[in-house]
């Protein structure tokens, strides 16, 4: 008995002890460096990633997404998917459907959500925060950076313009008439008798737009003085800081020169940047404003809404009775909502159903929702109330947000949280510089962070390690590759043969650099890079499920076929007798668009109509080479200037040459990084209404124009099926590959790493992927009691 009471009593401490450990590890605070913070922590206006970070902590979203980002559709009842070989049971905050309607061409993304959810500070959770958070995003007055109002949401844009909506095509036309004749027109146009708009109307508006165009150039103007003057103003103008400072002309020049929108004389005006911006820009304020011009945050909302407005008046449309709702947005029940969306899109389930859940009885007023009586939580037109609580973030998320203090933004546990409270009660994000975070996690003033991926991070890793590993006793490394590649393009406007960029022969020119360039990469990258990125041989990132793969039909190298398209290279060859091959597959290529051999010689000696025997490239290596791409250059250069065609390499101090030549379409060749997206839509990037200067997203760079690929871009972003889109967008990587407008560069790991000593790892979320971060399922994570 005496030995059994003995037991027991041990026993008992023992728990005690049990007890007391998990208390006392809990109460540790999880301290995550992170980089230089905005401090507008809202889940509609954050501008950096940093910032949406921050808030993320705090937030649910409607849509759940799995390790390789598949969508979650039955969140209530989780769904079970595997990975790796291990099965991994995904919850969500609510079921999510598509259904798309032949007849009526309208898809309806309906979201039924579960009844337990809670905010943190214990208000439950209804359809109705999600409609006003609907709401708050497509108000006129919102211009975040959530792109939901570029949906055709049903009844949307009657709802915007306040235009009853059988009126809305013919107001609009109107109104688009009159902004087409500002763009080619401008000022002191007349108006032609008997046409769709009056000359009042077309004065109206055209001098609010000036008006409004030229006080924002006058933002930057002083934003470009007061950040860069000191350093440029000498180098620009000829002229001191002070004397800039104190000259309006100077200033103008300053700014001009420096934002891209170059002027010159001696006596300049806002008048003058003007018309510099509206020549880049053809006219159009709305695509300056898309393109990121504005260092002021302009927006041309207000004077849109007004020409409309006018417009309706012209029309005589009654107004007066306004549009009191978005009629696609439908609350099925408490927990239901539908909205409907006109056409189908792949992508667009990303936007309409992965919206955060955003608390009604916080950034709203519970006063004025009444979904039945068209009141929606705010004014229509004021998002005040939303706009004063950019400084606390308040959701559902794991987190709550307590204070940012001293570059610290801290958190207590949410015990309303739906998958679970925090078992670690506290969190952090330390603002880092991002060189300093591995030895911040290393001396323990954090505990994880996000490095870049290279070979000089790798080993310093290593060294910290006594296994001499990534992975160890000191760090935990978490490699995963980025959300975007890296690669080198070609603008095929201005390397062509005879002005056709889509001949055989202009491609065949590109083709001649293409297969010069795509031979040195292995070596560039495994120099700069090291184990930290790989090269890639289509221009999509490697993380998509639309990337090609190794063991697929017609897989092959990037550019490693010759004009006749045979194989360049052999299993067998050297490096050195690759680089030879390749400059003799180039040579082919040339002689084939039309370039002058000497073969005694082993030169060009002419290009034909339109080429050039001299082209530049851009690379923004900070004036010092430091950019993983730079050696294939130098090796390019000296490759093609063995066979008389020049390689100019630009490498400017300053990386607004590169993007001010991207916008201007100036730039021959040049080497960036794309970020990517879940959904592998090419839209944007490749359809050649959005080639620069074309009214677009001016973000085609490449100024790839096929009616070919343009017809692919929109079958496949208009199918549902996943398997038919990867073939799709197969041919179009082919397309784009025959075009040789880029050539695909690397793949580069991300690295997040933890401290193996002060963070239980068995605790942190397996299995991290692109997709699926390691704070993925920061609720488990526990902390060791050695901190």
């Amino acid at each position: 008995m005496k030995k059994l009471l003995a037991l027991l009593m041990a026993l008992c401490m023992l728990a005690g002890v049990t007890a007391a450990f998990a208390e006392s590890t809990a109460d540790i605070p999880l301290v995550w460096a992170t980089s230089t913070l905005s401090q507008k922590f809202s889940p509609y206006f954050a501008d950096t990633g940093y910032d949406q970070d921050v808030v993320n902590m705090t937030q649910i979203s409607m849509m759940t997404t799995d390790r390789v980002g598949g969508i979650i559709y039955n969140g209530i009842e989780g769904e079970t998917i595997p990975y790796n070989g291990t099965d991994y049971t995904y919850y969500g905050t609510g079921d999510l459907t598509v259904n798309y309607d032949e007849t009526t061409d309208i898809t309806t993304y309906g979201y039924k959500m579960r009844e337990d959810l809670k905010f943190s500070d214990g208000v439950p959770v209804t359809i109705d925060d999600v409609i006003f958070t609907y709401y708050m995003y497509l108000d006129p007055a919102y211009n975040g950076s959530t792109t939901l109002k570029s949906y055709d949401i049903v009844g949307l844009g009657a709802y915007l313009n306040q235009i009853p909506e059988a009126n809305l095509e013919d107001v609009t036309k109107i109104a688009e008439a009159v902004k087409a004749a500002f763009e080619e027109n401008g000022l002191g146009y007349t108006v032609a008798d008997g046409g769709l708009f009056s000359q009042a109307l077309y004065d109206e508006y055209a001098n609010d737009v000036t008006k409004l165009w030229e006080e924002d150039l006058q933002g930057i103007v002083d934003y470009v003085y007061a950040a860069y003057g000191e350093k440029y103003a000498e180098q620009m103008t000829g002229k001191s800081y002070e004397e800039v400072g104190a000259s309006e002309a100077l200033k103008i020049l300053l700014a001009g020169n420096l934002w891209g929108f170059p002027v010159e004389g001696e006596e300049l005006t806002i008048e003058d940047l003007l018309a510099s911006a509206s020549a880049k820009y053809n006219g159009s304020f709305e695509a300056y404003l898309a393109a990121g011009e504005s260092a002021t945050g302009t927006s041309a909302d207000a004077i849109n809404a007004e020409l409309m407005a006018a417009a309706a008046a012209l029309a005589g449309v009654d107004t007066s009775a306004g549009v009191p709702n978005i009629s696609g947005i439908k609350r099925v029940d408490d927990y239901t909502v539908e909205v409907q969306v006109k056409g189908f899109s792949a992508p667009a389930v990303y936007s309409i159903l992965g919206l955060s859940i955003t608390p009604l009885h916080y950034y709203g007023d519970v006063a004025q929702y009444d979904y039945a009586n068209n009141k929606f939580g705010h004014p229509f037109g004021d998002l005040s109330i939303a706009q004063s609580k950019t400084d606390a973030p308040l959701g559902a998320g794991p987190y709550k947000f307590v204070k940012y203090e001293n570059r610290v933004v801290y958190y207590e546990a949410n015990e309303n949280y739906y998958l679970g409270a925090p078992k670690t009660k506290t969190f952090q994000y330390k603002e880092t510089n991002a060189a300093e975070v591995a030895s911040a996690v290393q001396t323990g003033t954090a505990d994880g962070g996000e490095m870049t991926g290279s070979k000089t991070n790798f080993e310093m890793l290593r060294s910290f390690n006594d296994n001499g590993e990534v992975t160890g006793n000191v760090v935990t490394t978490y490699s995963v590759a980025n959300l975007g590649y890296g690669y080198i393009g070609m603008n095929a406007d201005t390397m062509n043969v005879a002005g056709e960029p889509g001949s055989d022969a202009s491609k065949n020119l590109r083709k001649g650099f293409a297969t010069i360039l795509a031979v040195y990469r292995d070596t560039s990258f495994d120099s700069y890079y090291g184990d930290a990125a790989a090269t890639i041989n289509y221009p999509i990132s490697t993380t998509s499920w639309a990337a090609p793969q190794p063991t697929d039909e017609g897989y092959r190298v990037a550019y490693s076929v010759d004009v006749d398209g045979n194989p360049i290279y052999t299993a067998t060859m050297t490096a050195e007798e690759k680089y030879e091959a390749a400059k003799q597959a180039a040579i082919g290529f040339f002689k084939a668009a039309g370039y002058t051999f000497d073969e005694a010689a082993g030169k060009f000696t002419a290009a034909p109509e339109g080429a050039s025997m001299s082209y530049e490239a851009i690379i923004p290596g900070d004036g010092t080479g430091d950019h993983p791409s730079f050696a294939i250059l130098t090796d390019a250069r000296e490759a093609l200037g063995s066979i008389g065609i020049e390689l100019k390499i630009n490498d400017p101090a300053d990386s607004n040459v590169l993007w001010d030549a991207l916008d201007a379409g100036t730039q021959n060749i040049w080497c960036a990084a794309w970020g990517s997206t879940i959904d592998p839509d090419m839209y944007q990037v490749y359809h050649s209404s959005n080639i620069v200067g074309k009214g677009g997203s001016d973000s085609n760079h490449y100024h790839i124009q096929s009616a070919d690929l343009d017809t692919m871009i929109l079958n496949a972003r208009q199918s549902s099926d996943q398997a038919y889109r990867k073939e799709v967008y197969k041919d179009a990587l082919n397309e784009i590959m025959d075009w040789a407008v880029e050539i695909p560069a690397y793949q580069r790991q991300n690295i997040v790493i933890a401290s193996t000593e002060r963070v239980n790892i068995d605790t942190v979320t397996p299995d991290v992927t692109t997709y699926w971060g390691v704070l993925a399922e920061v609720q488990k994570i526990e902390m060791n009691a050695t901190k």
